[in-house]
């Protein structure tokens, strides 16, 4: 890999950080119940985000370097998997136990449900 690229990579998931940042505040001012809709709502965005770039690099429609630099770059950052287990736990801890089960499954399978759907797509 290059220097260019990995700083390209790099920049990339800078910007793909900022624009969870804003998502997330904009989802977290109008939402405002224990369901934690922002991060659940962005992971699956980057889930149907990550199934169109799939989708696009299996149909030799972008390089490997684009794939790159748009999925492991912007959605790396874009993404949200450790914030997630971070909220189901502390849903756990809250007593929210409904709630931690309902969040834990939907937010293993819808988001994987969105990248077929993106993959699907192209």
């Amino acid at each position: 890999m290059s220097a260019m690229l990995a700083i390209g990579v790099c920049a990339c998931g800078g910007v793909g950080a900022a624009a969870r940042y804003i998502c997330d505040s904009y989802i977290k001012a109008l939402w405002r119940k224990t369901f934690p809709l922002s991060t659940f709502a962005i992971n699956v965005v980057a889930g149907l985000l990550a199934g169109l770039v799939a989708g696009l690099f299996a149909a030799n429609t972008i390089s490997p370097d684009c794939r790159l630099l748009l999925a492991t770059g912007f959605l790396g950052g874009f993404s949200t998997f450790s914030t997630m287990m971070n909220e189901t736990v502390t849903l756990l801890r809250n007593g929210k136990v409904a709630c931690f089960i309902g969040y834990a499954l939907a937010s293993i399978v819808v988001p994987v449900m969105a990248v077929a759907c993106g993959y699907w797509l192209v």
